[in-house]
C-alpha cells in the first residue's frame, strides 16, 4: 500500500513541474512575443524579439506570438473604371510588417484579420488612385508614380493596425477580355492591311525589275543579233571576195571546185529522187576532167 506521504510527494512534484512549464515559453527565431499582463502589456519585458527560452509568471502573464517576417498579401483581380471612361482589369499585391506588436494585436490580433483589412484598404486605394489616371497614365506612362501614390495611401492606412507597409505594387494591369479581343482583332486587321500593301508594293517593284530585265534581254539580243548579221555578212563578203579572186586566178579549177561542192550536196541520200540525163552540163566533169563538153561525131 502507498503512503500518502509518497503520494502527496508525487503529486507536488507534478505541480512544481506544471508550474515550471507554465513559466517559460520560447521564441522562435521567425516570431516576435508579446508578454501581457491581464491584457496589458508588462512593462520593460513586455515584447521580447530575442529567440530562445524566456521565463514569466505563471497564471498571471500570457503570451502572443506575433510573426517578425516580411508577410504578403494578393488581392484577386478587380476591374477599376479609368478616368477616361476605360476599364482596365487590375491585379495587386502588398508586402508588410508588424511594426507596432500591442497595437496589431489590440486591432487586428491575428495575421489572418490583417490581411482582411489590409485587402480593403488596398483595394480602395487602387481604385481612388486609378480612377483619377487614364489608361495609357495606367498601362504606359505613370506606372511608376501611381504605384508609389498607392504604397503610400496603403501605409498611412496600415498605421492604425501597427503596420508598416514594405512595398505595393501593381502586377498587371490589362483591358478586360471582351475589350482586348477588339482590340486585337484591330491590331491584326491593321496588320494584315499593312502586309497587304507591302505585299502589293513587292510584287509592283518585281514586275518593274522583272520588265527591265526583259527589255535589257530584248536589246542585248538585238544587238547581239546585229552584231552577228553583221560578221556573218562581213564572213560572207570576205567568202565571195576570196572566190572571185580565186575564180580571177583559175576560172577552170574554180569550175572544177564549185562543181565538186554541188556534186557534194546533190548526190548525198535523202530520200529525194530527180531524174536528169547523164549528158547534160551538170555531169560534164564526169566525161571529161577539162570540164569541156566532148565532139559529136
Amino acid at each position: 500500500m502507498i503512503s500518502p506521504k509518497l503520494i502527496a510527494f508525487f503529486v507536488g512534484g507534478v505541480a512544481l513541474l506544471l508550474l515550471a512549464l507554465s513559466a517559460t515559453f520560447e521564441v522562435n527565431q521567425t516570431e516576435q512575443a508579446l508578454l501581457l499582463r491581464f491584457g496589458e502589456p508588462v512593462p520593460v519585458r513586455g515584447l521580447v524579439t530575442e529567440p530562445g527560452l524566456h521565463f514569466k509568471l505563471p497564471l498571471i502573464e500570457t503570451v502572443a506570438m506575433l510573426d517578425n517576417r516580411i508577410l504578403d498579401l494578393e488581392t484577386p483581380k478587380q476591374e477599376v473604371l479609368a478616368s477616361d471612361n476605360q476599364r482596365i482589369e487590375v491585379d495587386a499585391f502588398v508586402r508588410y510588417r508588424i511594426a507596432d506588436p500591442l497595437k496589431f494585436y489590440q486591432t487586428v490580433g491575428t495575421v489572418a484579420r490583417a490581411d482582411n483589412q489590409l485587402a480593403s484598404v488596398l483595394n480602395s486605394a487602387v481604385r481612388r488612385v486609378l480612377g483619377e489616371a487614364s489608361q495609357m497614365q495606367i498601362v504606359r506612362d505613370d506606372r511608376v508614380a501611381l504605384t508609389a501614390k498607392i504604397r503610400d495611401q496603403v501605409d498611412h492606412e496600415a498605421e492604425r493596425f501597427g503596420v508598416s507597409i514594405v512595398d505595393a505594387r501593381i502586377r498587371r494591369a490589362d483591358l478586360p477580355r471582351e475589350i482586348s479581343e477588339k482590340v486585337y482583332d484591330r491590331m491584326r486587321t491593321e496588320r494584315a492591311r499593312e502586309a497587304a500593301e507591302f505585299r502589293a508594293l513587292g510584287q509592283q517593284d518585281a514586275q518593274q525589275i522583272r520588265a527591265s530585265a526583259q527589255r535589257d534581254a530584248t536589246v542585248l539580243v538585238a544587238q547581239a543579233q546585229q552584231q552577228s548579221d553583221e560578221m556573218r555578212g562581213q564572213g560572207e563578203a570576205e567568202r565571195n571576195g576570196i572566190f572571185a579572186q580565186a575564180f580571177g586566178q583559175d576560172p577552170e579549177f574554180f569550175s572544177f571546185y564549185r562543181s565538186m561542192q554541188a556534186y557534194d550536196s546533190a548526190l548525198k541520200t535523202k530520200g529525194t529522187r530527180f531524174i536528169i540525163s547523164p549528158n547534160s552540163d551538170f555531169f560534164r566533169y564526169f566525161d571529161q576532167p577539162s570540164g569541156k563538153a566532148a565532139a559529136k561525131p
